[in-house]
């Protein structure tokens, strides 16, 4: 008896995985053009996938300070390593807006973003995965946290 449809029900469930899964999913080739793009920044940035497949990261989004994110990448690319930003050190890669509308005291989501790379068979890295979180409500609880710490003590 053959394994195929147990296969082709796996990959699937990975597709959907990637598809639904509550974080940002962007996979960039050596010439930063997209590969995929999840739901999540779809519905983020209002761009379907076939309107971001193949098109330059940077021309897509110009808030992205380009010189700084190539040389992030090329870390990776180069070293097969991760990469990190957290929202204290840059507030977003992406320019989203926040989607929190009761809780939220702010118009941009603040993201963390993780960049690993993606290796080949023969262990290049020809491609990276960019994995956007949202860290806005975390963003504000340390807003307000270090509001409230430089209050004068009465």
């Amino acid at each position: 008896m053959s394994d195929a449809p147990l296969e082709v029900t796996e990959f699937h469930w990975l597709m959907e995985i990637l598809q639904t899964i509550d974080v940002g999913l962007v996979v960039l080739d050596r010439n930063y053009r997209v590969k995929l793009w999840n739901s999540f920044m779809e519905n983020h940035s209002g761009l379907r996938p076939d309107e971001t497949k193949e098109k330059c990261l940077f021309d897509l989004f110009s808030e992205i300070d380009e010189e700084w994110f190539r040389r992030k990448a090329e870390a990776v690319f180069l070293l097969n390593i991760r990469a990190f930003t957290i929202h204290e050190q840059r507030p977003y890669l992406f320019k989203f807006y926040n989607n929190h509308p009761i809780t939220g005291r702010t118009d941009t989501m603040y993201q963390n973003a993780t960049i690993i790379p993606l290796s080949n068979s023969d262990g290049s890295t020809h491609h990276i995965c960019l994995i956007i979180y949202d860290a806005t409500n975390a963003a504000m609880h340390k807003l307000a946290l270090d509001k409230c710490q430089s209050l004068p003590e009465k």
